[in-house]
């Protein structure tokens, strides 16, 4: 597809709602920054923080680096991203990756968002791995359990044309658990082999792979603060700002503008 203009990009992110007012409403987000606060490990992604984060601190800083509404008494009802923020970073990664494609770095992907985002991390995956790139995976079939009210418990790391999600045995799931990341890196560490030099991911791949050091992107909603908290502790690259939870289709324009900006289309 033709790559769009940063303006029609940004036209795009509202028309849709990645970006703009977005389905992910006020209340949800506040919750969620009270829990990353109250240093629930489901919200942390696998990080640690040099700082001990406030509540109102954490909303002042994703004002700042994500675009909700930065008014403290807005408790109820629509939240928003800023889509110049959401091309800001994407902006970033583009630079990266052109980057990585220059010097051949190793890279890897993983999602815990296999049903919307894995399809546009391949095709990033893709770009770097014609120019030379390796791309890394490890640990497949490494298991975890967790506490789910909705069974099977068991989750599986497996990969799929390059890009790492867990499974539950038969079905790509959604997930903030930061194991799978941390059993790769394991698995190379065990195996004498190099970690990637870049990790592109969300959630906690993303989370684990910063606070572990190797150089992430991370992408993360609104709702999601750890990944901006990590960022703005210097243990991420860039955190990409954006509703994640959109039919994979809808994020090609988003895709087709980084590959295009990196040179690698």
């Amino acid at each position: 597809m033709r790559p769009p203009s940063r303006a029609e990009l940004v036209a795009y992110l509202v028309r849709t709602g990645i970006a703009g007012h977005v389905d992910t409403p006020r209340q949800n987000n506040l919750r969620h920054y009270r829990r990353l606060c109250q240093k629930d490990p489901y919200y942390q992604f696998g990080l640690t923080f040099d700082h001990e984060w406030s509540f109102s601190e954490v909303l002042d800083l994703m004002a700042k680096r994500c675009g909700v509404v930065a008014d403290h008494g807005h408790q109820w009802g629509i939240d928003t991203i800023d889509p110049d923020r959401t091309v800001d970073a994407l902006d970033a990664v583009a630079d990266r990756l052109a980057e990585a494609a220059a010097r051949r770095q190793r890279v890897m992907f993983a999602t815990g968002h296999p049903k919307s985002l894995a399809d546009t991390y391949r095709s990033w995956k893709s770009a770097l791995e014609a120019r030379g790139c390796e791309v890394v995976t490890a640990a497949a079939g490494y298991t975890y359990d967790v506490a789910t009210e909705h069974p099977p418990s068991r989750r599986v790391l497996v990969w799929k044309d390059g890009v790492g999600f867990v499974m539950d045995g038969g079905t790509p799931r959604h997930s903030h658990h930061p194991f799978a990341m941390r059993a790769a890196l394991a698995d190379l560490s065990e195996k004498g082999q190099e970690w990637p030099q870049l990790v592109v991911a969300d959630h906690g791949f993303a989370g684990a792979a910063g606070e572990a050091g190797v150089p992430t992107i991370g992408f993360a909603d609104c709702n999601d603060p750890a990944l901006f908290l990590a960022e703005c502790e210097g243990k991420l690259l860039t955190t990409v700002p954006l509703d994640d939870g959109y039919p994979p289709r809808e994020y090609r324009p988003l895709a087709a503008y980084v590959l295009h900006r990196a040179g690698l289309d």
